[in-house]
């Protein structure tokens, strides 16, 4: 581990966990500190500042959402990625509300986790704001001039369209809730259908295969993704 390793903060009360997640990380060179509930997870943010936060939903002596609001409340803007069980959709939708960075489910593979850990990192260096073209695989997106290209040939998107695809790119690799999206493309004053229906229509002009997306990704019950390629 060298002597300016990313720190990563664990708060999960299951200990098991923690172990699975401190040699995991580990190996990926990380300075893993952990906390077993809130109490010792606010103290560890305060002594051995952390670079990123990873935090399980359900702690003895706080809910995993209560810390994220009082940390967001207090202006913490430090990356949090949320340990979430599968069945547990709508704490994952609330916990992203919340300020959450991003989720993972259990059981997870410490491969994903670690490209999750690196999209939140990026995101949080990213201090120069969003690029003015984005690439991931045959997909081009020039935010500046709005044009949207597939393996080079120029793609023609509805107003709406770019709009879901523009805020899709400026948090590519993050999970964006379907309120968020509707809050950002619509104010809020539609239903998830119409989102929904917006997204086939995007797919169908920049994916390959709509039925098996490889850049529109979709996360079931909470929202959309769009795959970083950088």
């Amino acid at each position: 581990m060298t002597e300016n390793a990313v720190r990563i903060l664990i708060v999960d009360d299951e200990p098991p966990i923690r172990k699975l997640l401190r040699v995991g990380l580990g190996a990926q060179d990380y300075a893993v500190s952990e906390a077993m509930n809130a109490k010792v997870a606010m103290e560890l943010v305060d002594s051995d500042r952390p670079d990123l936060i990873i935090l399980d939903l359900g702690l003895p002596d706080m809910s995993g959402h209560d810390l994220l609001a009082k940390w967001r409340g207090e202006g913490m803007t430090l990356p949090i990625v949320i340990l979430s069980s599968r069945t547990d959709e709508a704490g994952i939708v609330k916990a992203l509300e919340l300020g959450a960075d991003d989720y993972v489910t259990k059981p997870f593979g410490m491969n994903e986790l670690g490209a999750r850990i690196r999209v939140a990192l990026r995101h949080r260096l990213q201090v120069q704001g969003e690029k003015p073209v984005f690439q991931t695989g045959d997909l081009t997106v020039d935010l500046v001039k709005r044009i949207v290209k597939i393996g080079g040939k120029d793609v023609k998107l509805s107003p709406k369209e770019y709009d879901i695809l523009r805020i899709l790119v400026q948090h590519a690799g993050k999970v964006l809730t379907h309120r968020f999206l509707l809050e950002q493309v619509w104010d809020g004053l539609t239903d998830v259908q119409y989102l929904r229906v917006y997204v086939r229509q995007l797919r169908q002009k920049i994916e390959a295969t709509p039925d098996q997306p490889q850049y529109i990704l979709t996360e079931t019950g909470v929202g959309y993704r769009l795959v970083d390629g950088s």
